[in-house]
């Protein structure tokens, strides 16, 4: 299939080059020169706006966005509402907030152009292993980029979720799931690393690559990362976040469900970026008062 496509970090460049490999053609669009004319070294056709952009489009015009969520959408959606047609297609594969996909949805609709959100998961391993798809959306539309999709997914790695957001939502608590599940690999190697033994964490991490039940690919990166840094010396002890874990808590606040591990996870990545805690403080004081226990000292 033809397709425009905007957005080439680090995602979308190996998102690219994965649906040339796979022979579809694909017209890019990113803010960076350099970015555009590195895929049209490969194959790509490259463009200088949007407006460009859908020029070389023809038919039942696609566009694909992998932009970062929140304005740079809207943004994107607002231009591109005024440069397709009826029946056209906006597939939005970053990490948006399910309900804006909704609201955008329905601003596309109103514009007899089809919005489908479409979660990606695979990160900068995809060009080689394929992504993870969940997609929301108008069904005949869906059915419509099926190629697309089938491309960019490995077998059996792609699912339609349902009607608008619903893509997005299971791509959020997906992200979600995966807070927990670093979390606990990560404090379970703290406590390793603390042992009165001489552990060797990187055969440990490998050995568990082999029948064990908790063998993942997150296991497998822990086992690169630490052939590359055995005691992680060179990173700094401070963990972000990209708001699919607060949207996941949001989630489960607003259909009364607990999510105390997910939770935990997303609070622990907050307090690794202090660079000391009041809070501790007084904790600290507190027990000194009403406990006589001892203090630390600056």
């Amino acid at each position: 299939m033809k397709l425009g496509f905007i957005g080439l970090g680090k995602m979308g460049r190996n998102m690219v080059q994965r649906l040339l490999n796979g022979g579809h053609e694909v017209v890019v669009y990113d803010r960076s020169p350099e970015a555009v004319n590195q895929l049209v070294a490969n194959g790509a056709s490259g463009s200088d706006s949007l407006e460009e952009l859908t020029g070389k489009l023809d038919g039942r015009k696609i566009v694909w966005l992998m932009v970062p969520s929140g304005k740079p959408v809207d943004d994107s959606l607002a231009q591109l509402l005024d440069l397709l047609s009826d029946g056209d297609i906006i597939i939005d594969g970053g990490n948006s907030n399910y309900k804006d996909t909704q609201e955008r949805a329905a601003r596309a609709s109103a514009r007899n152009i089809h919005f489908l959100d479409c979660g990606t998961s695979g990160g900068v391993w995809g060009l080689e292993n394929g992504y993870s798809l969940m997609s929301g959306g108008n069904r005949e539309a869906s059915e419509y980029v099926y190629p697309i999709f089938r491309t960019l997914a490995p077998e059996n790695g792609y699912t339609y979720c349902g009607e608008s957001g619903a893509g997005h939502f299971v791509k959020m608590i997906h992200n979600g799931i995966e807070y927990g599940m670093m979390q606990s690999i990560a404090e379970g190697f703290e406590i390793m690393e603390r042992s009165p033994y001489k552990l060797d964490l990187t055969a440990i991490a490998s050995g568990w690559q082999y029948s064990s039940v908790v063998r993942s690919w997150l296991l497998e990166l822990i086992v690169r990362a630490l052939k590359e840094d055995p005691k992680l010396d060179e990173l700094k002890d401070y963990v972000e976040d990209s708001g699919e874990g607060r949207w996941t808590i949001q989630a489960a606040m607003d259909l009364n469900v607990p999510a105390h591990v997910i939770t935990a996870a997303l609070y622990t990545r907050f307090q690794s970026r202090q660079e000391e805690s009041f809070a501790m403080k007084v904790l600290a004081a507190l027990r000194n008062q009403f406990g006589g226990h001892s203090v630390k000292k600056k």
